[in-house]
């Protein structure tokens, strides 16, 4: 039997129509939609088509979009100066800084900048702090959406040894630790793992969060194995044309694992839902509002 599919589109649209109910509701008591402010500098193609899906996302929710687009030359001061007036702006309740950056821009100081209480990305140092112990605070986009990819297809994780393949701050780790939260036996595998093979072969939950297309193919999966494809890769095919894959051969995998994420259309949908979430969950937070449940942490 082929691997069932998790399917993320159908979920992150139930996720953003439950998100659009409650702020048709909330706003006319606060008097403002939430509002996030993307901020991305430079003009990578890749990083201009995930920023516009951000902002669509936004308006088809009713959240206000703050975004800026600054130059490749744009200096460390003048986007710290941007994020410190987006710190001080009430009508915003989310800032996410789109990475990566051009090399002389210091993206740890940036990130650093952001108020925490505002950091829908999840990654300042306070809120990646409340994750490793067990408190609440606004998670990581991407490792929150494959574990409410999880959870909507009833996949038990408590007891059964997990593999996450890639160690970054944006997914591998943090989602290490959310698996760790919900009771599974994690396992992080990486650039200098001596035998890869071994490893994750050992899994019956197996994360791809490595960047390198097609690189886990089916002898390093467990049959049976549940294996979520974090990565996008833009492979060019012979023809000259080019398509988005996975960090996982996808074709290759879906007679061996049990569920397989495609890419794309598994992970990705659910990262920016859960963005708009933790933006919502911001608003929640400065306006005394109770949390639904589209906008409560998993872990």
């Amino acid at each position: 039997m082929p691997a069932q599919r998790l399917e993320g589109r159908a979920l992150a649209q139930r996720l953003r129509d439950e998100l659009a109910a409650a702020i048709a509701t909330w706003r006319p008591q606060v008097g403002r939609p939430p509002g996030l402010a993307v901020l991305r500098v430079g003009d990578d193609p890749a990083s201009a088509a995930y920023v516009g899906q951000k902002e669509k996302a936004c308006a088809q929710t009713g959240i206000a979009s703050f975004g800026q687009h600054f130059a490749a030359t744009v200096t460390q001061a003048e986007v710290a100066a941007a994020i410190d007036a987006l710190n001080r702006d009430e009508r915003v309740d989310g800032i996410l800084l789109q990475l990566p950056l051009p090399p002389h821009l210091d993206s740890n100081v940036l990130l650093h900048r952001i108020d925490p209480s505002k950091d829908v990305d999840g990654l300042h140092p306070v809120n990646l702090g409340h994750l490793l112990r067990g408190e609440p605070g606004l998670r990581s986009c991407t490792p929150a959406g494959v574990m409410r990819l999880l959870a909507a297809y009833d996949i038990p994780l408590a007891g059964r040894p997990a593999v996450v393949v890639g160690r970054s701050i944006l997914v591998g780790k943090p989602l290490a630790l959310m698996l760790l939260a919900a009771q599974a036996t994690v396992t992080i595998a990486h650039s200098r793992t001596a035998d890869l093979a071994a490893v994750t072969r050992g899994a019956d939950i197996l994360v791809l969060a490595i960047g390198r297309p097609c690189l886990i193919t089916a002898d390093l999966v467990k049959p049976g194995a549940v294996v979520v494809d974090v990565g996008i890769n833009r492979l060019t095919l012979p023809d000259g044309t080019t398509r988005l894959v996975g960090d996982g051969d996808f074709a290759a995998l879906e007679p061996v694992a049990s569920y397989l994420t495609p890419v794309p259309g598994g992970v990705g949908p659910m990262t920016v839902a859960v963005l708009l979430a933790n933006t919502v969950q911001s608003y929640c937070h400065h306006h005394g509002l109770p949390l639904i449940p589209a906008c409560e942490p998993l872990v």
